[in-house]
């Protein structure tokens, strides 16, 4: 098995908020696009909660959420993983991206939210022990991956709701 890479980060220096993933899937991978599995209610949640197109392009996605002071990255920097299940995750491959060059970077965000709990749980495993004493608030939401059938769409775009609450309201349209 070849070994796997995440994608940089959807963010700018303003962002006041992370969602993490743990690593991109096959269709996301093919396509070099965060989430971009059809059946992924990632883009779909956001769309609303942003109110922009649903089948707006990739690029105005992404800008809607910098606007918005929201950035996107993932857990891993690399891993060797067959399929897009996170439970294929390979133990010893996985190489987290570099946190503590990115908060330096990006100051202002005090909200970190996980796309579901592998991704949290990854995140306190291997990047929490390097960035101890950061003053981060972390919240784990129901993974958006077609994966996670136990919640209905709505069940899963009524917990993502929580952002909003932590979003600047002038970064809303």
């Amino acid at each position: 098995m070849t070994r796997i890479h995440s994608f940089k980060p959807i963010a700018n220096r303003s962002a006041e908020i992370l969602i993490l993933g743990s690593m991109p899937g096959q269709a996301s991978l093919t396509a070099g696009q965060y989430y971009a599995h059809p059946q992924n209610a990632f883009w779909r949640i956001l769309s609303e909660l942003l109110r922009i197109e649903a089948t707006a392009s990739y690029n105005v996605r992404v800008r809607a959420l910098k606007l918005a002071q929201i950035a996107v990255w993932d857990v891993f920097h690399s891993c060797i993983r067959q399929g897009s299940l996170d439970s294929s995750i390979e133990t010893g491959t996985q190489a987290a991206n570099d946190f503590r060059k990115f908060f330096r970077s990006h100051r202002k965000i005090t909200e970190v939210f996980f796309n579901g709990a592998k991704a949290e749980a990854c995140f306190k495993k291997h990047v929490l022990p390097e960035i101890a004493g950061a003053s981060l608030n972390f919240t784990r939401l129901p993974s958006t991956s077609p994966a996670h059938a136990s919640l209905s769409f709505a069940e899963k775009r009524d917990a993502w709701r929580l952002i909003l609450s932590r979003v600047t309201p002038s970064n809303l349209k």
